[in-house]
């Protein structure tokens, strides 16, 4: 169960950072409600499957999606620009993720 709540609290950590973007400097009221609010909620589902996982594991999948997530999403809805050093650092943060669970996380 722990697990299933920080990949949730990963995505929202993705929806957190595009509001904060579409919030344009936290001047647009809704994108700014959005952003306090998939904040809250992404800290809280952390902090509560924190309660039974290793620290350092957890935070490193939390990361790893909203860090992952958010680029993939920047790409693709934002214009970011899609790069083959881009899509390399992503596979490895992926990479180092897995690697960190595999080693022992649980």
């Amino acid at each position: 169960m722990a697990w299933i709540l920080i990949v949730l609290a990963g995505l929202f950590e993705v929806v957190m950072a595009l509001s904060l973007k579409l919030s344009n400097g936290l001047s647009n009221l809704w994108w700014t409600l959005s952003f306090l609010a998939t904040a809250a909620l992404s800290f809280g589902l952390l902090a509560y499957a924190l309660k039974s996982l290793e620290v350092g594991t957890a935070y490193a999948v939390w990361t790893g999606i909203g860090a992952v997530g958010t680029a993939i999403l920047g790409m693709v809805a934002m214009g970011d620009d899609v790069s083959p050093l881009r899509l390399t650092s992503i596979a490895l943060i992926l990479a180092g993720v897995v690697g960190l669970n595999l080693a022992g996380g649980h």
